[in-house]
């Protein structure tokens, strides 16, 4: 199953849209099931694949860990998430001149993790469909790297010693 999410804050119609139209067209796909927020009135709603507003964190947990792919915004939480269960993801980032956001941040987040194992970024709509293929073509073939709940102690160590460093002379 491929699973699109899009976070709990705002629409983002661009990439709705995009997997819709690239689902609709393609044959012998996997399923997918979308999270994609509460839709406004004039918002795209998708017509191919089954999809909700909301989710509980239960609900997220299982599609996520069911799912072969994850389909997302270019948000950490999504990434992070998708990383953690070892799950391949495609993103694309809300882009702050179109406002889907107040800013580019995740357009420089996909210019940072763009070529990582397990991460396939989708720049604009115009390349999703391509990306996504190729990221349906890897399965299986390829393994998105687990990362741990927690940061390694070789950066949590030297952070901690700063901020207690900074700490101590304060009274």
């Amino acid at each position: 199953m491929i699973f699109l999410t899009i976070g709990t804050h705002e629409p983002f119609d661009r990439l709705i849209r995009a997997v819709d139209e690239w689902y609709g067209r393609r044959q012998g796909s996997p399923a997918l099931f979308g999270q994609i927020t509460e839709p406004r009135a004039d918002a795209y709603r998708p017509q191919h694949f089954e999809w909700v507003s909301r989710l509980t964190p239960a609900e997220y947990s299982a599609r996520m860990e069911r799912s072969s792919l994850i389909v997302s915004h270019a948000g950490m939480g999504s990434i992070i998430t998708a990383l953690h269960g070892g799950k391949p993801i495609v993103v694309m980032p809300r882009r702050g001149h179109l406002r889907e956001t107040r800013n580019d941040h995740q357009y420089t987040t996909v210019k940072m993790l763009g070529g990582r194992p397990g991460i396939y970024v989708a720049e604009d709509e115009t390349c999703l469909a391509a990306v996504m293929d190729r990221a349906i073509a890897d399965i299986g073939t390829t393994s998105a790297p687990r990362i741990a709940a927690f940061a390694e102690d070789k950066f949590t160590e030297p952070l901690r010693a700063f901020l207690i460093g900074q700490n101590s002379n304060t009274p």
